[in-house]
């Protein structure tokens, strides 16, 4: 065998091993919790360490003990999910739609103060959320929007809407601005332009930005605390994940609330994923 063609060997075979000591790193102790989380309580406080659970100690009563309403004997975590996804979904879609017509703003139109406009939407972003949590709290409490949904909502729009903004108009200053200006002279309007041509092209972008913010909102702890404190029926996942913490929490309920939380996301990047397929706009200009 070659010096190149064993080169080429030892260089496969290393990409593989890497590949697979990643997985198992990654994967391994997420795995770990599925198997733990299906076995009782107790089978787990006497043999933590089996892998691979018999048949008949195969149980989801973990994960209904967790979802059910603390008024049927539960954790109440079904609730807190439902609360989760409300507020990912309205924050997803305000922050977009106003992110889309500041993005392309900045991105296309030329005026006065853009650069600084620019700088101010980073500058924001970088902002620690403890900085902001005082401020955010007392305009809020002063028009009665503590303890709401509809409260927490707003303050995840003004925390998601700098970087939404910030990708966005990088992802429309990489587009190629031949094609509006090919349906300007061609009679369509400014709004035309971006419904028609801007946002089909920007898609994968518009889907990585929502993706991003409702991961945002559907993580997020500290605000959700501090507005939410009082309220437990609308309390989101964050929150009920930090009540199974308790010490006389089973760890399999904790694990089985833990593994619930993730599954939302992971669906959406499922369903999402053709969207963010790179060169999606490749050809467009011809």
């Amino acid at each position: 065998m070659s010096s190149t063609r064993r080169e080429s060997v030892a260089i496969r075979a290393l990409r593989s091993s890497i590949i697979v000591v990643t997985m198992i790193l990654a994967c391994g102790p997420v795995l770990y919790g599925v198997l733990l989380s299906l076995r009782p309580f107790a089978a787990v406080l006497n043999n933590p360490l089996d892998l691979v659970p018999s048949l008949d100690e195969v149980s989801f009563d973990a994960y209904w003990a967790a979802l059910r309403p603390t008024t049927a004997g539960g954790y109440g975590l079904g609730g807190f999910l439902l609360n989760s996804l409300i507020l990912g979904a309205g924050t997803v879609i305000v922050s977009v739609l106003v992110s889309i017509l500041g993005a392309y703003a900045t991105a296309r139109i030329r005026f006065s103060g853009r650069s600084v406009g620019n700088a101010v939407i980073v500058a924001v972003y970088m902002f620690p959320g403890v900085v902001l949590a005082v401020p955010l709290f007392v305009l809020l409490s002063r028009v009665g929007l503590t303890g709401s949904l509809l409260g927490l909502v707003i303050v995840y729009v003004a925390l998601t809407v700098p970087v939404s903004l910030y990708m966005l108009r990088n992802y429309f200053i990489a587009l190629p601005s031949s094609i509006e200006d090919a349906a300007l002279i061609d009679g369509c309007s400014l709004m035309g332009v971006i419904w028609r041509i801007v946002l089909p092209i920007a898609l994968p972008g518009i889907a990585a930005t929502a993706m991003y913010v409702f991961m945002i909102a559907w993580n997020e702890y500290l605000y959700a605390l501090l507005f939410l404190v009082q309220a437990r029926d609308l309390w989101t996942a964050p929150l009920g994940i930090a009540q199974l913490t308790d010490f006389d929490t089973p760890v399999t309920i904790l694990l089985a609330g833990s593994i619930v939380v993730t599954i939302p996301v992971v669906v959406l990047f499922v369903f999402a994923q053709r969207l963010l397929i790179s060169g999606l706009a490749a050809g467009a200009e011809k």
